[in-house]
């Protein structure tokens, strides 16, 4: 794709993110026109004066096909929001990030999928309920989501690989980085079951303030959060806030009162914030999950939900946009998806191109 140079090029523009970059694109249309636009006209776009600089300069500099190359070499692939395989849930999230490096796969199925973050320090027990808790899900084919970092986020992504399941890593630095650098061999196995992600460009580096800001991504790219250990400081309660803000479930492990560590997943549901999990089937039931293994298996039987009914009468044989079958069935954003996702997978809808979708072929007009 010849215009992904211009995506990877602004990817390395300081100041110019997901709002600015929207706006270039609404006012020229693509991405390389605003990429090889001049002073004047990035001003009529009304780009700030010192965003305009930035961009000059970094056009000055930057060889757009030298750093293609080096993405190539590292076996990673670019994936902007023209993607067809940028991913739906992530998409509709607030201020989706324009550009992610991946190494690995992202498949349909990862939209079936619950971000399981904690303490870089847990316990015995705040192990022991995540390794419960992942592998049951990953077993029930959603996909696991998490940081990559040392404690909870490691044992997560263990447990799904053992269990057979996927699992995606959001990385806080450049994908030629691997951090911790104990989890390289994890890193690995996860690219064969999953996928690394990132938004930052190659080279940056595993630095603190970026950390964060990718708390954002694990929490977009999931239906809901589940925090398993997690104390009152922790980053695991950032990624609780963004799951909060994206309009997504929050769920929490309640663990003693005595340790310090479940300190903020205890708050988390005294406070409301998120539900509390005692079992899998609290997860599963709220984020209507628990019949994906019998749903997969019946690939092509008739929709037999009111969802999924409310959902193919929205459809017919033009492709409809999820924004407006979203508008449509006055369904939240995420039920839409991971519902499309099932009825995909049985065959009962089709997705005709990037986020459009039609009545599959096992779907006829008299069964509505």
């Amino acid at each position: 794709m010849n215009q992904m140079r211009y995506w990877l090029g602004f990817n390395r523009v300081p100041r110019i993110g997901p709002v600015r970059l929207r706006n270039l694109l609404n006012y020229f249309g693509d991405i390389e026109t605003a990429w090889h636009a001049d002073r004047a006209q990035l001003r009529a776009a009304q780009l700030s004066a010192d965003a305009i600089e930035k961009l000059v300069a970094v056009r000055a500099e930057i060889d757009l096909d030298a750093q293609m190359e080096r993405v190539e070499r590292a076996g990673i692939h670019l994936v902007c929001w023209d993607s067809p395989d940028y991913p739906e849930l992530l998409k509709h999230s607030d201020q989706p990030p324009p550009l992610l490096y991946v190494r690995g796969s992202l498949e349909i199925a990862d939209e079936l999928a619950v971000a399981i973050v904690g303490t870089r320090t847990p316990t015995s027990y705040g192990k022991d309920v995540t390794r419960k808790l992942t592998y049951e899900l990953a077993r029930n084919q959603v996909t696991i989501v998490s940081g990559l970092a040392l404690g909870i986020d490691g044992v997560a992504h263990e447990t799904a690989l053992e269990a057979g399941g996927r699992t995606l890593a959001v990385l806080g630095c450049g994908l030629d980085y691997i951090y911790p650098a104990s989890h390289r061999a994890l890193a690995e196995r996860i690219t064969s079951q999953g996928a690394l992600i990132s938004d930052y460009p190659l080279g940056t580096k595993p630095e603190a303030n970026n950390f964060p800001p990718r708390n954002r991504i694990i929490s977009g790219l999931a239906l809901g959060t589940v925090v398993t250990e997690a104390g009152l400081g922790s980053g695991a309660l950032i990624t609780l806030k963004y799951a909060n803000e994206q309009g997504r479930d929050l769920f929490a492990v309640p663990g003693s009162i005595f340790n310090r560590a479940s300190a903020g997943a205890n708050q988390a549901i005294a406070n409301g914030e998120a539900k509390m999990v005692c079992s899998i089937e609290d997860i599963l039931g709220d984020l209507n999950l628990n019949m994906v293994m019998q749903q997969e298996a019946a690939r092509e039987v008739i929709p037999d939900t009111p969802t999924e009914r409310l959902i193919a009468n929205a459809l017919g044989p033009e492709p409809l946009h999820i924004d407006d079958i979203v508008r449509e069935t006055r369904l939240p954003t995420a039920e839409v998806v991971s519902t499309l996702v099932v009825m995909e997978l049985k065959g009962s809808v089709r997705r005709a191109d990037n986020a459009r979708y039609v009545i599959g072929s096992t779907l006829h007009q008299g069964a509505l």
